[in-house]
């Protein structure tokens, strides 16, 4: 199979995939096989493509021209691979883990569901093969509107209001701030192609280089960054494979992997550092690090507490980025695979703990843990990892975005990397201690687990529990083997 046809099979197959899951919506084993066969397909293909890849193969093609000049193009490019390698592997776990969940929780619209999912799962990839801008900004817009009947799945008041706030906060950002940009781009450099070291330098008067960046950071809504991140905590209301997609696979890793392709070949971290376009912009990014924290820190609502904990992490990403040194990109791109699968594990076992406790509020949840071992334990790996320890993937990350401020020489910024690890502690542990711990006390059996008896709860179906324990093995072998991530990480500085 030639380079190309393999691009065009990874960028088709999640579609081919949904319009199978339609097809079979009769008979839900048959359709629920499918969409593991595809993930499985994908998973395949795109390591195939990033063996290739890793041999010197070049992946890029031109799909059509719209406008003189601007092309709709795929190009694989480092960190580009390493979204497609995060997206197509997590698509399969959280397949394994939608089956037991869905089927548990009894949701409606499943066919739905499976299939919408699966185009946002096309949509993630579309935008990190996509070789320009203007086709990188196509697949941005189409994975906010697959993803919008996902969040509003329910079909409640609630769930309504939520998608509202998710889709109106990620369009308006998207067409007032990051099509303006985009446009702006275009009239000054005259190509929105991805360029190592950039195509703005020479071409911007560095006066007006913030006043873009800004628009870019701001318009790119699915990072979060503060004041437009109320969307992500909204979408809550989605069933909890959904926010497992927004949070640790697709939406939000979509806006930070745009953030940091933006830095990068848009702008050139020369040009952001030589400009000082990054000297005040790095703040919003530290603030929405330490302030996500502390109001994570006063939800007692499980998915809220990680809604607002995505957010702080994500601008970890972002400072990566707007750092502008080799090892902040280098730590903002290896965060996005080490905080995707210790985030997707943490969801996962809050939508364990809903199907198998009915329970979403932790001041509830004292004792469970003594009858749901497995599922505290791999949120207790998964929080050890978001903190930063060893033996677990996220200390890396953080690590190099700590020598990332060090190279800069951001003090401060340092500084807020360490607190922020404190805060993750104190948001993060007292979940499974007080699971662990909690409750000892109750003399009828009942406890602060709630109305059920603990001797009526029981883990999770088995399909939840075995996608639990795949991510939170990754979370440990992302610590022993980080080279295959650290290589592609390190291949976005060659041109800076």
């Amino acid at each position: 199979m030639s380079d190309t046809t393999l691009l065009l099979t990874a960028l088709c197959l999640p579609l081919f995939a949904a319009l199978g899951i339609t097809l079979t919506s009769r008979w839900p084993n048959l359709r629920e096989a499918v969409t593991l066969i595809s993930a499985a397909l994908l998973s395949i293909t795109v390591f195939t493509i990033y063996t290739r890849f890793s041999d010197g193969a070049v992946f890029a093609f031109d799909v059509a021209e719209p406008l003189p000049g601007l092309m709709l193009r795929f190009e694989i490019e480092p960190l580009g691979m390493l979204l497609a390698l995060v997206t197509s592997t997590l698509w399969f776990v959280t397949g394994i883990y939608a089956i037991g969940y869905m089927r548990k929780h009894k949701e409606e619209n499943q066919t739905r569901f499976y299939a919408l999912f699966a185009i946002a799962v096309g949509s993630a990839l579309g935008a990190a093969f996509a070789g320009n801008l203007l086709t990188l900004f196509l697949w941005y817009e189409i994975l906010t509107v697959s993803t919008y009947p996902l969040v509003a799945h329910a079909g409640t008041r609630k769930a309504c209001d939520g998608a509202r706030t998710y889709i109106g906060i990620l369009l308006t950002t998207s067409i007032l701030f990051q099509l303006f940009a985009i446009l702006i781009t275009y009239s000054v450099a005259g190509t929105l192609d991805f360029q190592e070291g950039g195509i703005l330098a020479g071409k911007l008067d560095p006066t007006w280089v913030g006043l873009l960046y800004a628009l870019f950071i701001f318009g790119i809504g699915k990072a979060a960054v503060m004041p437009f991140h109320r969307w992500l905590p909204a979408a809550m209301v989605a069933p909890t494979p959904v926010s497992a997609l927004l949070h640790a696979v697709a939406v939000v890793k979509v806006g930070v992997f745009t953030v940091l392709k933006v830095t990068v070949y848009i702008f050139g971290t020369d040009f952001i550092t030589s400009s000082g376009a990054n000297d005040w912009l790095i703040w919003f990014a530290g603030a929405t690090i330490l302030l996500a924290s502390l109001v994570a820190m006063t939800q007692d609502n499980l998915k809220l507490r990680l809604a607002y904990s995505t957010i702080s992490q994500l601008s970890y990403i972002v400072l990566g980025a707007l750092l502008a040194t080799d090892m902040g990109l280098i730590g903002g791109s290896m965060h996005i695979v080490m905080h995707a699968f210790a985030k997707i594990t943490l969801f996962f076992a809050a939508g364990a703990i809903l199907v198998a406790a009915h329970k979403t509020e932790i001041s509830e949840m004292d004792g469970l843990g003594r009858v749901m071992p497995f599922t505290f334990g791999f949120f207790l790996i998964a929080s050890l990892s978001i903190i930063g320890l060893p033996p677990f993937g996220g200390m890396w990350s953080k690590w190099y975005l700590a020598m990332g401020a060090v190279d800069a020489a951001q003090w401060m910024l340092l500084g807020v990397l360490m607190l922020s690890s404190l805060l993750n502690i104190a948001y993060l542990l007292p979940i499974p201690i007080r699971a662990f711990f909690g409750g000892k006390n109750d003399e009828a059996g009942v406890s602060a687990t709630g109305s059920l008896a603990r001797s009526e709860i029981k883990e999770a179906p088995i399909s939840c529990l075995f996608a639990m324990m795949l991510t939170t093995l990754a979370c440990m072998l992302l610590f022993f083997y980080p080279e295959p991530f650290y290589v592609l990480a390190s291949g976005l500085t060659g041109g800076n």
